[in-house]
């Protein structure tokens, strides 16, 4: 982070604390649908427990903004009291290094739709493997598991990737992001 600028550092944090906040509140979402579907629920929306990783690599370009963006929502959600406790730090990294993989792969250069995906979809893997060992998902079928695994990296690649872009392509349009990477692409392409 030696090449970071102060204000990269802080809209970072801010978005992990957001978020670390947002990852909170869908807990309760997560165990209604665990409630109807079973454990495959959580899958479904997985993806949402992401997007802090991709939102804040799109807009900063910089190595470890995936990393240390969904590590810090993880440390946040801690704080404010999550039944998982201290493990949930563990989990957030390895989601962010999920993430941050597609970026490394491309050596930090490319944030096309595609690339965002690819980070949502490298999270769920990454958290599945984790998840796979620490959560019990041995003592399930291995159709059923398969399902879970492909739902999560589906729900990584839209609601991480897809809306993650989205979410961050509206700030830029706004022009708060103006001085960050993202935000200098968005003045370039309505220049042309």
């Amino acid at each position: 982070m030696s090449n970071w600028r102060f204000k990269e550092i802080v809209v970072m944090s801010a978005l992990a604390v957001v978020f670390g906040v947002v990852y909170l509140a869908f807990l309760p979402v997560g165990k209604v649908l665990v409630g109807f579907f079973g454990p495959i629920g959580y899958d479904l929306i997985f993806g949402i427990w992401f997007i802090v990783s991709i939102i804040a690599a799109y807009i900063i370009r910089k190595p470890g903004a995936a990393f240390m963006s969904e590590t810090i929502a993880a440390m946040v959600e801690v704080l404010l009291g999550s039944a998982v406790g201290p493990m949930l730090i563990i989990s957030g990294m390895i989601q962010g290094l999920g993430a941050e993989s597609a970026f490394a792969m491309t050596r930090w250069k490319n944030y096309s739709t595609w690339v965002l995906m690819a980070s949502g979809a490298g999270a769920a893997i990454f958290s599945f493997v984790y998840g796979y060992f620490i959560s019990g998902f041995a003592a399930l079928s291995t159709p059923y598991v398969t399902g879970m695994f492909v739902a999560r990296i589906i729900s990584g690649a839209l609601i991480a990737g897809l809306l993650g872009k989205a979410l961050s392509d509206s700030l830029a349009q706004t022009g708060v992001l103006s001085s960050y990477a993202l935000g200098k692409e968005h003045r370039k392409k309505r220049a042309v």
